[in-house]
C-alpha cells in the first residue's frame, strides 16, 4: 500500500505562489506516473499536473506557464510550484500516483486564492 501526504496549502493573495509538496511512503518501488489533481467546490476533480518515472511532463491547459510539478525519486516526494495563483486556482489539491496499475490518492490539501 502507498500512503501519498499532501502539505503547503493555504490561503494566497491573487498574484501570488505556493508550494505544495506530497511525501510517499509504504510499498513506494515500482511508483510509476505521479500527479496533481485539484476539486473546486461543485466542480468535478480534474488534472493539473503529472510526471512519468523518466521526467516527462504535462500540465493542464489553465495551469500552462504558471504552474511546475517537479519530483525526486530519492525523496519520494513530488511538488507543485504554483505562480501567478488566480481566484479560479481555488480549490483542494489532491496527490495521486499509480504504481503497477492501481491508483492512490492523498486526502487532499486546500489552496484558497483571495484577497
Amino acid at each position: 500500500q502507498v500512503q501519498l501526504v499532501e502539505s503547503g496549502g493555504g490561503l494566497v493573495q491573487p498574484g501570488g505562489s505556493l508550494t505544495l509538496s506530497c511525501a510517499a511512503s509504504g510499498s513506494i518501488f515500482g511508483i510509476s506516473t505521479m500527479g496533481w489533481y485539484r476539486q473546486a467546490p461543485g466542480k468535478q476533480r480534474e488534472l493539473v499536473a503529472a510526471t512519468t518515472g523518466r521526467g516527462s511532463t504535462s500540465y493542464a491547459e489553465p495551469v500552462k506557464g504558471r504552474f511546475t510539478i517537479s519530483r525526486d525519486n530519492g525523496k519520494n516526494t513530488v511538488s507543485l510550484q504554483m505562480n501567478s495563483l488566480k481566484p479560479e486556482d481555488t480549490a483542494t489539491y489532491y496527490c495521486q500516483c499509480f504504481r503497477y496499475g492501481m491508483e492512490h490518492w492523498g486526502k487532499g490539501t486546500l489552496v484558497t486564492v483571495s484577497s
